[in-house]
């Protein structure tokens, strides 16, 4: 739907996949059909992944101006191989954490060429799609792929940002035990607030039926953390990329995979252990179950008015730097999603809104909230 809203708005789209395992094959068909320039199918190889993204960008005639990223990979393909395009980029649209952490380290850098807008960031991103999309998209996806009955069942999650924060109150509200692990002080005292005790992993490892992590960092569950675990563990991710479960390190001749059903590994130890492995460490939600589609509306809408908002940006409002978007933007978002629920807004006096300072019509929030 995003793509034929952009296309309806007069933009001409190439489309490639953030996930090798995310791509709906019928829909990707239709586009194609509809003549958008669509690079993806499920179940691609690395080096399909990048060919398709390759091909979003190295084409005779056709010449990008905006990038719509996920992950950052886009970004950082065009940047290694094809810098010159950016010469005609008026901006960068980035959704995710992983992506958004890179833009920032090219920022810090100073070899961000083109302003960005990190989406990632927005309430309405972080809100809706991290915590409450996160917190249905966790259990359809582990249904899916195990039947696991979560009553009784230990837990830790790695992370207790927005989507951590929505995988463990899926957890606990399914009779689930869940653990916390977190590097933040601020995050770690919300989750002990919140009634879950924070531990560091490798005191748990040995006795959790579930390891979820969702922290957007590299190396999160290490091979020696997947050599503790119990029979059966079962390990996936909820982060963005495919780095936070070290599952290189279990490519080795002395342990052997099963491919039980689609996208559910079995890593056999030469004892006979079994951890169980969900979509080879990538993201869950997007590789083994649906994700709502009234969560991905609120977020696509949001992607679209910030592609628009740097397109037409006057000349010198943004420069090479990392944004976030426009807080009126995000109360826009929002209340084009309320008759959903046929919610009423109550509307400010002029007394009242003279009182708190405000405009009446908004933004009623500071940038940073």
């Amino acid at each position: 739907v995003l793509i034929e809203t952009l296309c309806a708005l007069g933009a001409q789209c190439r489309w490639s996949a953030c996930n090798i395992y995310s791509t709906q094959n019928e829909v990707a068909a239709a586009l194609a059909e509809a003549g958008v320039a669509v690079f993806a199918w499920k179940g691609e190889s690395e080096d399909d992944f990048w060919w398709c993204i390759d091909r979003c960008v190295n084409v005779d005639g056709w010449q990008a101006n905006m990038i719509l990223d996920d992950g950052g990979d886009l970004t950082h393909w065009v940047y290694k191989k094809y810098p010159s395009v950016f010469k005609k980029i008026r901006g960068i649209v980035e959704e995710s954490v992983t992506g958004v952490h890179r833009l920032y380290q090219l920022s810090k850098a100073g070899k961000l060429c083109v302003p960005a807008m990190n989406v990632n960031d927005s309430v309405t991103k972080q809100k809706f799609d991290n915590l409450y999309c996160c917190r249905e998209s966790i259990l359809d996806g582990l249904k899916r792929t195990t039947d696991v009955m979560f009553g009784g069942k230990q837990v830790v999650v790695c992370g207790y940002g927005e989507v951590g924060k929505g995988c463990c109150a899926a957890l606990k509200a399914l009779g689930a035990i869940v653990y916390v692990t977190e590097i933040d002080p601020i995050c770690a005292l919300q989750a002990c607030m919140d009634g879950f005790r924070v531990v560091k992993l490798s005191e748990v490892i040995r006795q959790v039926d579930v390891v979820i992590t969702c922290t957007g960092n590299k190396n999160v569950v290490t091979r020696e953390h997947l050599d503790r675990m119990k029979n059966s563990c079962i390990v996936c991710n909820m982060g963005h990329s495919n780095t936070e479960i070290d599952v290189t390190s279990l490519r080795t001749p002395e342990l052997t995979w099963e491919r039980v059903r689609s996208q559910v590994d079995h890593v056999i130890w030469p004892d006979g252990k079994r951890v169980v492995l969900l979509a080879e460490g990538r993201l869950l939600n997007l590789s083994c179950s649906t994700v709502p589609t009234f969560v991905l509306s609120i977020t696509a809408t949001t992607q679209a008015l910030a592609l628009i908002e740097l397109y037409n940006a006057p000349e010198g409002r943004y420069k090479q730097d990392v944004y976030l978007l426009p807080k009126k933007m995000d109360e826009y978002v929002a209340s084009l999603h309320l008759p959903s629920f046929d919610a009423h807004l109550t509307e400010l006096t002029d007394d009242q809104a003279k009182y708190l300072g405000l405009n009446k019509n908004g933004p009623f929030k500071p940038n940073y909230y």
